[in-house]
């Protein structure tokens, strides 16, 4: 998952407002009196992402093997894989954004730092196994993980891009759709699919839950150059993003909070291909509604009022888009993802990514049962802040309130280590409790069935000493790196 937040807390039944944009402070009262957001209807949510049988059963089809010809209209979206920028300018960007953040981070545009951070808690990079060795590093062979991906070592998971691991960023294929009947321009990326032969070919990420996120799903067509011809759904990336924390110390949850992009009713990330299998893409809009010499930015130095806050560089010559990665764990080892969407004004704030109305048709709460969609991330609400990045202990949104780096959020399975990976996360907000706090038990989680133990053992809670279990929200954030 990636990281985020919540938004107002919504009495069961209620639904939320795919109109809302911003979280404003008249909602604090709400926050307090709720114990802090969460509960966005689960019932409702199951009771329209279950839907019948039938629709399951529609769902499920799209597991069949495509057929050749099939196969071959989705080869069409093949593209070289993507290099990374060499221009003096990024370079220099890039850097400057994974060592240092302004004053006003809160209310900045763009991705904010990036995950090669100035200390131990903003930095997951391993170190070289050398370290303590009376030998240098040269005289080490390749890591396990060459001769066997689940083994220990680095994996580059989405694959149709380049990882620059000095930066933390990963250059993708840009491709330009269109929108049906105003012929506007969408540019987007893929990352995920929901058919395995797909992914290998085009260097995705596979998830075989993503069959079950029709209801979350636009529709769309492919044409004779591999490019979707979507039928519905906008993105609005001209609003500014602004954060107003709350006090230090309890900066989460802030007392504003409105995201730097907003999708229509009918946007949300994923598109299912009616004309080619009714394979479904994880297509995360950067831009919409622009010329290429509108958003012509290969060195950095992004306008974020037409591009998403996650890019670094776009360049729509070399058809290429550089986007900011983020720190993170998926059972104990460090790992890299993007941040693309979240389901809740809030959370896409937080995020620096898009607020996706559409993702609020996904089934939450469900995990690893049937016909689930999602996989779960979890994300500290009060973890160590003290000391900012040189607290190699660091954790939590008020962590990322008060210093700008993210917060070092826990993903459950991946790819490589788990069979139930989906680009589609869950939000289950932890708090820890004070009498875990006053024993010195706070510290860094990393691992899921770790903080499944300690709600079990009382350590932690929701927020607010609410019932810990689904918040009531989703992020989109499509695996790239495992770093270990």
């Amino acid at each position: 998952m990636q990281e985020v937040v919540c938004i107002r807390v919504l009495r069961s039944g209620e639904q939320p407002s795919k109109r809302t944009s911003s979280y404003t402070p008249a909602d604090r009262s709400v926050i307090a009196t709720l114990a802090i957001l969460f509960v966005v209807s689960l019932s409702t949510h199951s009771a329209v992402a279950q839907g019948s049988s039938r629709t399951a059963l529609k769902q499920a089809q799209v597991t069949r093997p495509l057929s050749p010809e099939i196969m071959a209209m989705h080869a069409l979206a093949k593209r070289p894989t993507a290099t990374a920028p060499t221009g003096a300018d990024l370079a220099v960007a890039a850097a400057t954004a994974t060592t240092t953040t302004s004053t006003t981070f809160n209310s900045d545009q763009g991705p904010g730092p990036g995950p090669v951070g100035p200390g131990p808690g903003c930095n997951l990079f391993p170190a070289p196994p050398s370290v303590g060795a009376t030998v240098p590093l040269s005289y080490f062979g390749p890591p396990p993980s060459d001769v066997n991906q689940s083994f220990v070592g680095p994996v580059q998971l989405l694959r149709s891009g380049t990882v620059d691991a000095a930066h933390g960023t990963i250059t993708l294929p840009l491709y330009q759709g269109k929108l049906a009947g105003s012929n506007k321009n969408v540019w987007y990326i893929l990352t995920d699919v929901s058919d395995s032969n797909v992914a290998a070919a085009l260097g995705l990420n596979f998830s075989t839950k993503l069959q079950f996120s029709s209801l979350a799903a636009r529709t769309g067509n492919l044409d004779a150059r591999g490019n979707i011809v979507f039928n519905a759904g906008t993105v609005n990336f001209a609003p500014d993003r602004k954060i107003i924390p709350g006090p230090p110390g309890a900066e989460f949850p802030p007392k504003f909070a409105q995201p730097g992009s907003v999708g229509d009713s009918h946007y949300g990330p994923l598109v299912r291909i009616v004309n080619a299998g009714n394979v479904i893409y994880n297509a995360p809009m950067v831009a919409f509604g622009v010329d290429a010499s509108q958003i012509n930015f290969p060195n950095g130095n992004v306008d974020y009022s037409k591009v998403h806050d996650q890019v670094v560089a776009i360049d729509p010559t070399n058809m290429t888009v550089t986007i900011n990665l983020i720190n993170g764990f998926s059972f104990g080892r460090p790992v890299w993802y993007l941040s693309m969407d979240t389901s809740i004004p809030l959370g896409a704030a937080i995020e620096h990514n898009t607020f996706a109305p559409l993702m609020q048709n996904l089934l939450l709460g469900h995990d690893d049962s049937f016909a689930s969609p999602v996989e779960r991330i979890f994300i500290g609400t009060n973890g160590p802040e003290s000391g900012a990045c040189n607290n190699p202990l660091r954790q939590g949104l008020s962590a990322d309130l008060a210093d700008g780096f993210r917060p070092n959020n826990v993903l459950g399975g991946i790819p490589t280590i788990a069979l139930d990976y989906s680009p589609n996360w869950d939000a289950q907000l932890f708090e820890w409790t004070q009498s875990a706090i006053d024993q010195g038990f706070r510290g860094q989680l990393r691992e899921e069935f770790q903080i499944l133990n300690f709600v079990q053992d009382g350590l932690l809670t929701g927020p607010g000493g609410a019932a810990f279990g689904s918040s009531g929200f989703s992020i989109n954030c499509p695996i790239a790196q495992r770093l270990d």
